[in-house]
């Protein structure tokens, strides 16, 4: 590993406990076209960056016009990872909008790439995973694989969260080079602390769905650092809440301090 590449993985995990947490302001695309379909977190997107660096994530995941257009107030303070892909997982979009050497002129600390992987095309998503790997090594830029299985099964394909699909995607971001995985928790601590162990790159679990009370989105936390892995990445449980300074700190609590989730609810 080239010494560029080792400050700038040093920086996304530079907490003493060893483990990441982040949240990603990224999904637009994963919503309808209409603007009333896009979360309100998300449109009033400057206030909703403004109360997650307060709470003082890790690392903050966002698309290129948002780091261009609001990010400069908080550049250097916090490490940003730029999101290169629009994708849902239907396949109704899937193109690269950024490139390496964007994440550098941009000063991004991390290169993330999307894939919803299993069915068509699963050979073309992952060369072009391959491909971003290659064009960041020369620039010394971590790639974090967000890899997602899907169940095709279904009428509409959809995030899958079989520990044995897991597992498979887990298996191909390694094997295009990734130097980070993002990927869904499956649920069950044991399954996927064999996942995190037959893995020799840092994996990360990926938010998941809106839970229903922030209770849930903590136990789901605290299984992910049971499981071994180094930590998550998390959206609509975030900002999904209408305290969003206060979910990050206390997603911070139970992945970084590891607090019982009953202390960290008590404790509000």
């Amino acid at each position: 590993m080239g010494i560029g590449k080792q400050v700038r993985l040093n920086r996304i995990f530079a907490h003493p406990s060893g483990r990441f947490f982040s949240v990603a302001v990224d999904h637009f695309i994963g919503y309808t076209n209409r603007w009333e379909g896009l979360p309100v977190s998300l449109r009033r997107i400057q206030e909703t960056l403004s109360a997650i660096v307060k709470g003082r994530p890790d690392a903050i995941t966002m698309h290129k016009g948002i780091a261009k257009s609001v990010w400069g107030p908080y550049a250097g303070s916090i490490p940003f990872i730029l999101q290169s892909t629009i994708a849902r997982p239907d396949d109704q979009a899937r193109e690269q909008i950024a490139t390496p050497e964007d994440a550098i002129r941009l000063g991004a600390d991390a290169f993330a790439v999307a894939c919803f992987i299993c069915g068509k095309d699963e050979d073309k998503k992952l060369r072009i995973l391959a491909d971003c790997v290659r064009e960041a090594d020369r620039f010394d830029l971590p790639v974090i694989a967000h890899i997602y299985p899907r169940d095709i099964t279904l009428p509409v394909p959809e995030v899958s969260f079989k520990p044995e699909l897991v597992a498979w995607a887990v298996r191909c971001g390694l094997e295009c080079g990734a130097d980070v995985i993002k990927t869904p928790f499956c649920g069950d601590v044991s399954a996927f602390s064999q996942i995190v162990d037959e893995c020799p790159l840092p994996v990360i679990a990926a938010g998941g769905p809106k839970a229903d009370t922030i209770d849930l989105a903590l136990k789901m936390a605290d299984d992910v650092v049971k499981s071994g892995a180094k930590g998550m990445t998390v959206g609509r449980n975030v900002w999904g809440f209408s305290d969003i300074t206060k979910a990050v700190k206390l997603f911070s609590s139970v992945i970084h301090d590891r607090m019982s989730v009953e202390t960290v609810i008590s404790n509000q």
